[in-house]
């Protein structure tokens, strides 16, 4: 059936298509969505999208239902500007059973007031990074620059700046704050002043990385086939291949050097400032900007310059083991495959684990041992995860849907363990 037209009063006639002759509308020039059964053709209109071209294009040709109501808080003020996208519906549109019992656990969560966050525990939040901050420069100032206050300043400054990590993704994900540029403003804040990192570079690859998650070509995170192969498919296909420059049969060892110590003192301020220069945004080079002023000016006097260079990135390099550890447990031993058109529930459920709740867990990972909750409701404030946490087990339960938990201690060795099972998946394939 044809794209909808227009009726003899003027008004739009819709179309009425199948699911089937919407998932063929998933090329690079033709794009079409469903969202509660209405279906968008958003071919020219993602260039435009807010949150990026990429995010909304990886749904093309699928129900991106769940995905939208996940992504927007101001679903009612959206809906005004996508009738104009809209060509048609979907003929007897009606999702899985899996799918109909997770929208109604939504209903759920918003009406308990589970979607409202506790102002206390982010303010209380910011003011532990202040303070973090202001004692890492404290301890050297008072205490001189030997080596027991200046590796007490380190270890200060890279806990705040691992809980700065923690709290710009709160901000990131738009679930501090009703209003979402109050959101922004404040990630801007967090990410670009405190952290000297650019707000739009992480919305960029996060972004992608919660829309598809472990899902190739799609999230940015898992693309670093140059290093490390993930996953049961890569590995065995790029072995068979014979593609490749490292000796992946040994990455769980080389892990330890290229991974945690380089990750944040390298390869994110390469990627940020060319994210930055080639996107001309001068907006988040400000920030950046500000941050590294501040650095200067506070540790300048005490270091110089090129000792500020290095109290830095010895910072960085602490920080990094703890962010490639607490980031990398809850996705890198689970699926890594191309993309299967998984519902939301199984697409989360088969790409994310938990680490069991406690309170030290809870604010070393913040809150990110919720894994599965977080990627569920990827906008519900974080302090609210072990509230829908038995919700989700028993949707899990009644579906037969996997809900894995692990010890912190298992989750950072399942890291290890999946990355020698790869390499191993790799040597046979190309010894084949």
């Amino acid at each position: 059936m044809g794209r909808g037209g227009k009726a003899e009063n003027g008004t739009r006639k819709l179309g009425v298509f199948s699911v089937e002759e919407v998932t063929s509308h998933n090329k690079a020039d033709d794009k079409w969505l469903i969202i509660n059964g209405n279906i968008y053709d958003i071919t020219t209109w993602a260039k435009k999208h807010p949150g990026g071209a990429k995010v909304i294009s990886h749904y093309a040709g699928e129900d991106a239902t769940d995905a939208w109501v996940a992504f927007h808080k101001d679903r009612e003020f959206v809906q005004k500007y996508m009738k104009a996208l809209q060509i048609g519906v979907v003929k007897e549109y009606k999702p899985s059973p899996v799918i109909q019992d997770f929208r109604e656990l939504r209903e759920t969560v918003e009406k308990s007031g589970w979607m409202k966050i506790n102002p206390v525990f982010f303010l209380c939040q910011f003011l532990s990074l202040v303070a973090m901050e202001v004692s890492a420069a404290a301890t050297m100032y008072y205490y001189g620059t030997d080596w027991l206050p200046y590796m007490a300043a380190v270890l200060l400054y890279s806990t705040c700046q691992a809980q700065a990590g923690w709290t710009q993704h709160d901000y990131g994900h738009l679930s501090v704050f009703k209003s979402n540029k109050l959101n922004h403003w404040a990630h801007n804040l967090v990410i670009g002043f405190i952290k000297g990192a650019s707000s739009h570079w992480w919305n960029f690859r996060h972004n992608q990385h919660h829309c598809k998650p472990n899902i190739l070509k799609k999230d940015p995170d898992i693309e670093i086939n140059y290093l490390f192969l993930l996953g049961d498919y890569l590995p065995v296909s790029w072995g068979r291949k014979k593609k490749g420059v490292m000796p992946y049969n040994f990455q769980h060892n080389y892990f330890f050097l290229l991974g945690p110590p380089l990750l944040l003192p390298i390869y994110f301020h390469l990627e940020n400032f060319y994210f930055v220069f080639k996107r001309k945004d001068w907006w988040d080079l400000m920030w950046t900007t500000l941050f590294f002023m501040k650095l200067s000016w506070v540790y300048s006097p005490l270091l110089g310059h090129w000792g500020t260079f290095w109290f830095y990135m010895l910072v960085r390099m602490v920080e990094s083991h703890w962010f490639v550890w607490v980031t990398q447990m809850s996705h890198l031993p689970n699926e890594v495959e191309h993309d299967k058109k998984l519902d939301w529930v199984h697409l989360q459920l088969a790409t994310t684990s938990n680490a069991e709740p406690s309170t030290f867990n809870d604010w070393f990972t913040g809150h990110l041992n919720y894994q599965i909750e977080h990627h569920l409701f990827p906008t519900m404030p974080r302090h609210n995860y072990a509230k829908v946490m038995p919700l989700v087990k028993s949707l899990c339960k009644k579906h037969g849907v996997t809900y894995r938990c692990k010890t912190l201690y298992r989750s950072f060795a399942d890291i290890y363990w999946s990355l020698k099972k790869s390499g191993k998946l790799w040597y046979d394939a190309y010894h084949e």
